[in-house]
């Protein structure tokens, strides 16, 4: 019996003149694009979950549409160049691996849009649900006056911070210069630079004399294992963001030691680990580790008050 043409993906392969000519509407690019996702076997892990919300983010962010457009738009015909330019984005999309915020230079977190390419790691983290809610858990009464964004990146995270506590001053601290670069681009973007500073520091070295309500961090936490089976997609992000030994706890075990002189006496400690949970309560299992659920998803950021440190600072030592 002869092959389907839809068993082969070169039977699909059309002249990419041949799609902008016969793809026409803003619909028939989302259907198109899915399709090629999903036949491409695309891992969908930095700010979408499936081939059509993957083709949803392109499209939209070629044409510079927000999420919520009419829906009527969805028949508007698109002009020559912006076929071009989704048909482009959709090949190279696949060509590559590299994921789609690196593409558009832009990602979404806790409802703001970042500056991002591969000098830091695309935004994602389930912190955005705490700074969406104020951190109240811990300061119910008034908002955290100083904060930290440890190992900050694109700066998202005390960015968003920033803007979703108007009242509070942010550090955002890295060892990477490159990362700071889009740090403050981002500080820009959202002229924040009254209240927000980018601050080049190995961990804590560069924040002598400094104390803080709240500090925020992401840090490298990927242990060896991981790192080495993650799929195409994450090794266009830094691996200096990323792997942290073999058990993904190099860097935390210094925060964990060095964290409470830079706290305030009532401040608290969030740090993400993601898969390395276990390995954490693994190496300190006498530590009443408090891990936070996410109703958007999302595991392993665990958080501690200066209280608990100073209980647990030999466990650290």
């Amino acid at each position: 019996m002869a092959n389907s043409p839809f068993d082969s993906r070169s039977t699909l392969t059309l002249d990419d003149d041949v799609l902008c000519r016969d793809l026409v509407t803003l619909r028939d690019f989302l259907r198109w694009a899915a399709s090629e996702f999903h036949l491409a076997g695309l891992f969908h892990g930095h700010g979408t979950d499936s081939p059509w919300d993957e083709a949803v983010a392109l499209t939209l962010g070629a044409l510079h549409l927000p999420w919520n457009i009419d829906p009527g738009v969805l028949e508007a015909r698109l002009l020559p160049l912006e076929r071009a330019r989704i048909v482009g984005l959709v090949r190279e999309r696949i060509a590559s691996r590299k994921p789609l915020p690196y593409l558009l230079g832009e990602a979404f977190f806790a409802g703001f849009p970042f500056d991002v390419d591969e000098r830091v790691l695309i935004p994602r983290s389930p912190i955005a649900e705490l700074i969406e809610s104020g951190f109240e858990a811990w300061f119910p009464e008034e908002p955290p006056a100083r904060v930290l964004d440890l190992c900050t990146g694109s700066g998202c995270i005390g960015i968003a911070t920033a803007l979703h506590l108007p009242t509070c001053e942010v550090d955002l601290s890295d060892v990477s210069a490159d990362a700071l670069a889009v740090a403050r681009q981002n500080i820009q973007r959202h002229d924040l630079g009254l209240r927000v500073r980018a601050v080049l520091s190995d961990l804590f070295e560069g924040l002598a004399g400094q104390r803080y309500d709240l500090i925020l961090s992401n840090p490298p936490y990927v242990d060896a294992h991981d790192l080495a089976t993650m799929p195409a997609e994450y090794r266009h992000e830094p691996a200096l963001a990323l792997g942290a030994g073999a058990d993904g706890l190099d860097v935390v075990r210094r925060i964990l030691r060095e964290a409470r002189q830079y706290l305030t006496d009532d401040g608290v400690l969030v740090v993400e680990v993601g898969n390395s949970d276990r390995h954490l309560e693994a190496a300190f299992p006498e530590v009443p580790f408090v891990w936070l659920d996410f109703e958007r998803g999302g595991q392993g950021v665990f958080a501690l008050t200066a209280a608990e440190l100073d209980a647990h600072a030999a466990s650290f030592a």
